[in-house]
């Protein structure tokens, strides 16, 4: 089971199914979700709490989002050549999707960090689906902490 922890944007669009007590039992912990406007395109902007990955992707059938989740991660950990048995796993244990509150402050610092550099890497005079795939790269080696102590057995 994972928890999208929404934004309070993003949660306005999508039922909430989960306490603020529960957390995930991913490698990747809950996953937080922001709502971004680039060039008047919306935009979802995902980052794992555990290790800061940033997911981008068109925001379009938000409330579908909790189903199609598992598939937007899966994808996401496939481009850096991740083990296709440790994507496999991360999917399967992303089968129950819930929506949450946020409730960690470092990550949603993060992702106001994130959120403000988006616009400076994408092309001034449009961008595609390889645009985002280039900015999450350039997220991905962007320096950052979070401030609670990882999980064991965590993905770092």
């Amino acid at each position: 089971m994972v928890v999208l922890r929404a934004t309070h944007k993003v949660l306005k669009m999508m039922p909430q199914t989960a306490s603020s007590a529960e957390a995930s039992d991913t490698a990747l912990g809950d996953w937080y979700v922001h709502r971004i406007v680039v060039d008047r395109k919306p935009l979802l902007l995902f980052v794992s709490s555990e290790s800061l990955l940033a997911i981008l992707t068109p925001a379009r059938d938000v409330k579908t989002l909790p189903g199609r989740f598992p598939g937007i991660v899966a994808d996401r950990l496939g481009r850096p050549a991740v083990d296709r048995d440790l994507v496999d796993a991360e999917a399967a244990a992303m089968s129950t999707v819930r929506v949450g509150r946020t409730r960690d402050r470092s990550v949603l610092g993060q992702m106001v960090d994130f959120a403000k550099a988006i616009p400076y890497y994408l092309p001034v005079d449009g961008w595609d689906a390889s645009d985002l795939r280039a900015t999450e790269e350039r997220l991905g080696e962007t320096p950052c902490r979070v401030s609670h102590e990882p999980r064991s057995g965590s993905i770092r």
